[in-house]
């Protein structure tokens, strides 16, 4: 792509966030995690389980990932 055609298109740019951009040390990265479960446990944010597989069939379950046959969240279970 080229990115020098966005100068002629006026003011436009590119980004591409990183979580490291946002939680770039050990103690950031937990305490996000810490206030993302809280929510998640409080019902605040709606988590949606597509899928679950044994952690026996993880090949599976990438395989799956890869093949785009999955929604929501993907977990592997210890099951």
């Amino acid at each position: 792509m080229n990115l020098g055609i966005l100068a002629s298109k006026g003011s436009l740019f590119v980004t591409r966030p990183t979580l490291g951009t946002h939680v770039a040390t050990l103690e950031k990265m937990q305490a996000a995690a810490k206030e993302l479960f809280g929510m998640i446990t409080k019902k605040a944010i709606k988590v949606s389980i597509g899928q679950r597989f044994p952690l026996a069939a993880a090949g599976e379950a990438q395989e799956a990932l890869a093949a785009r046959k999955t929604t929501g969240a993907t977990i592997l279970t210890l099951d």
